[in-house]
């Protein structure tokens, strides 16, 4: 029983199916960050340019 489970816990240990797969689920999570870090930064600076265009457009009379 004790050799069974100690070869079962090793060809556990040795699968490296997983770990492809974690590396591109860690390389998603990065560049998700990225992407919100960066438009969390150009958010207010465009929001500022919209409202500045929209400041220069007449309301119909």
């Amino acid at each position: 029983m004790t050799k069974k489970l100690s070869a079962r816990l090793v060809a556990v240990l040795a699968d490296k199916r997983g770990v492809t797969a974690m590396e591109y689920g860690l390389i998603a999570a990065f560049i998700a960050v990225a992407i919100i870090g960066g438009l969390t930064l150009l958010g207010g600076n465009l929001n500022s340019m919209l409202n500045g265009i929209a400041a220069n457009f007449a309301a119909p009379a």
